[in-house]
């Protein structure tokens, strides 16, 4: 896949230090669970455990980055978390990431430990170029909605050339999740002004690992945009 991202004129102007991170993983093999699921997910969350406090967590840089971005884009980080951050939290707070793959479990295991949002597309239900752009009147269906929902234009989005693939940085969309079919996966961080771009490229790079770790595969390559 040739990766290109094309950044509207006014997210551009709006939001000029703002990234993403693409990366690309071939020949996986998505399972319910496996040993090395499990083993990453204690060596996780212990480390969490061990780093992170609850109390703290909003003054954290990288989850106030985020924060701060979101009241940018009229979201209350509040009610709705950075899902970095929301998955941290939940691991901090006693309880455990649900479960829904191999795949999908390792690249949040690596979202919680880096806070960065990461998501996970299937690459062959994917048409690139993709791109950055403020939303239009538009009806979306994310992964786990009852119902779609309409866009306002204060929304961010990432498209390919058919269609919103996430309301940028928080919701898939339901149509190109990695399912137990998925056989070559994509995987994407999102940045916010003030996280930098070697802290972007490295959660893309640790997701891949843990990817591959869980899933077998090859990883193809990692680009900034």
């Amino acid at each position: 896949m040739q990766i290109e991202v094309d950044w509207s004129a006014n997210v551009h102007e709006r939001f000029p230090e703002l990234a993403i991170c693409i990366g690309v993983i071939t020949g996986i093999y998505v399972q319910t669970e496996n040993e090395q699921l499990r083993r990453l997910t204690r060596e996780i969350y212990e480390d969490v455990r061990a780093k992170q406090r609850v109390e703290t967590l909003k003054d954290n840089p990288t989850v106030r980055a985020h924060r701060d971005f979101y009241w940018k884009l009229d979201i209350d980080p509040t009610k709705t978390r950075p899902s970095g951050e929301a998955l941290l939290r939940r691991v901090l707070n006693g309880n455990v990431l649900p479960s829904i793959s191999a795949v999908v479990d390792a690249y949040n295991l690596a979202s919680m430990q880096t806070m960065i949002p990461i998501s996970g597309f299937d690459k062959d239900l994917l048409k690139p170029p993709f791109c950055i752009r403020f939303a239009r009147n538009e009806v979306f269906t994310g992964i786990g909605m009852d119902k779609p929902m309409i866009f306002t234009e204060k929304m961010l989005v990432l498209t390919d050339e058919k269609q919103v693939l996430c309301v940028y940085p928080y919701r898939d969309s339901d149509c190109t999740k990695i399912s137990m079919q998925t056989q070559n996966a994509v995987i994407i961080g999102y940045g916010a002004p003030r996280i930098r771009p070697e802290q972007l490229r490295g959660a893309v790079e640790r997701t891949l690992k843990y990817v591959e770790h869980v899933s077998g595969g090859k990883i193809e390559n990692v680009k900034l945009f």
